[in-house]
């Protein structure tokens, strides 16, 4: 069975579909078989794997509705081992749409678990809000991977989302864990970036990944050619750290189930 790790935090502009692209990629191409679902309405995931959103037939927003089964709306991508499940601007509306409907935390996680059974990884690209999308990512999700831009105000949004996953746990996911928390967009120079580092590491010890990805033109650029990174410039630091990031997850799995 594969699993499904949500990118979550909600906070805009933290790195979340960078992290998706380019994490999906990493595994591609080391032989895995990944789905991405872009579950963001703003579609940047679509986009960096270069589909075109005007060629889209059927979107995760047509799945989350019933009006398609999830396999039709699987886009193969140009790169190894990576298919995505497209957005659009539609997927805006279903936030509403799920408040009407019977089971609306289990949409998404009931589409999915035929997937379950062909991937090796399903990675969400989640929305930078709490609503019923985000809820429904949780609810699918083994995991959650949270990036963390290197700024004060990102401190605030780590405590809301960490209360957010409890309420979560709670009610509806209860074996839901955290991946990991990412630190994103890092400037080794500037002095906020070791303030920020070090006050989450104080609070959440085991749940901060060793491996940060710094901030770099290569991971900026490569949306606009349609590529991820480890494709557009493999040799670009942003490109190594992802590398680094998916060894150091798989030697977490590796942990956890040896307990």
């Amino acid at each position: 069975m594969g699993k499904i790790i949500a990118v979550s935090n909600q906070k805009g502009g933290v790195g979340k579909s960078t992290t998706v692209c380019n994490l999906a990629a990493v595994f591609g191409a080391r032989g895995s078989k990944v789905l991405i679902i872009d579950f963001d309405p703003q579609g940047n995931t679509t986009t960096s794997y270069g589909i075109q959103k005007r060629s889209i037939r059927n979107t995760v927003y047509d799945v989350l509705m019933g009006d398609c089964a999830l396999f039709e709306a699987v886009c193969a991508t140009a790169f190894r081992g990576v298919s995505v499940v497209p957005t659009t601007q539609d997927l805006a509306g279903a936030a509403v749409q799920l408040m009407s409907m019977e089971n609306r935390a289990y949409q998404l996680k009931e589409r999915l678990e035929e997937a379950k059974k062909f991937y090796d990884f399903i990675f969400i690209d989640c929305p930078p809000t709490l609503d019923m999308l985000t809820i429904n990512a949780l609810v699918a999700a083994d995991s959650v991977l949270i990036p963390l831009q290197c700024e004060f105000l990102s401190l605030e949004g780590l405590v809301e989302l960490h209360n957010t996953i409890d309420r979560v746990k709670q009610t509806w996911n209860k074996s839901l864990i955290i991946e990991g928390i990412l630190f994103t967009m890092c400037v080794d120079r500037y002095k906020i970036t070791g303030q920020i580092m070090s006050e989450v590491k104080k609070h959440f010890p085991k749940e901060v990944f060793s491996t940060s990805i710094p901030r770099n033109v290569a991971l900026s650029e490569a949306p606009s050619f349609g590529q991820p990174a480890i494709y557009y410039d493999k040799k670009a630091k942003g490109s190594k750290a992802y590398e680094e990031l998916a060894k150091e997850m798989l030697k977490r799995d590796k942990k956890r189930k040896s307990k």
